[in-house]
């Protein structure tokens, strides 16, 4: 189950535990309604009311979902010298968040048969070492995609290959990014 769906409900359920406090002060909040909420000509109403609530939380949480705090980075295209590439589309979160994610679209703008698109990330972590996200390949147009680190890191290498019908990468293109470079940009 999505956790947008979850926490919906449950603040669906909160909101809906609010109603008869404000149904005993004599709430008039549908046209044409008054009275309390346990009233025959009001029941309609309270089960619209609580589907709004739902639907009125759900859109609130996606306001506060993380999406305010990620950063675009742009394209990443795989090398030159090749007649097609891979390119990816980048964002990446907030260098503070506990896991660091990238993620964005993959589009494989290569013709020949076989060759497909590849990002993968190589995360430097802040207590040391490195590691490699797993990767994201598509042989389709375009497609979402996700990669996520194990805790805080201070740095993160985006690279974007080719992949040989072989299913090995070949042109690939390495973008490091760190803190300091994203540090001002607007989110």
């Amino acid at each position: 189950m999505r956790k947008i769906t979850v926490i919906g409900g449950a603040l669906a359920f909160v909101l809906a535990a609010g109603l008869p406090a404000a149904a005993s002060t004599g709430f008039t909040g549908f046209t044409g309604f008054t009275g309390s909420i346990g009233s025959p000509e009001v029941a309609v109403p309270v089960a619209s009311t609580a589907s709004t609530a739902s639907a009125a939380s759900v859109s609130a949480v996606r306001a506060v979902a993380p999406a305010g705090t990620k950063y675009h980075w742009g394209p990443v295209r795989s090398a030159a010298g090749h007649s097609g590439h891979a390119a990816a589309d980048v964002w990446v979160s907030d260098f503070s968040a506990e896991t660091f994610v990238v993620s964005g679209t993959l589009r494989d703008r290569d013709a020949h048969r076989g060759h497909c698109a590849y990002v993968r990330a190589r995360f430097h972590y802040a207590g040391g070492g490195t590691g490699w996200a797993r990767p994201s390949t598509t042989c389709r147009a375009s497609v979402p995609f996700r990669l996520s680190s194990d805790g805080e890191i201070t740095r993160v290498d985006v690279r974007v290959c080719l992949l040989d019908a072989g299913r090995v990468p070949f042109r690939c293109h390495v973008d490091p990014i760190k803190a300091e470079t994203i540090a001002g940009w607007p989110r």
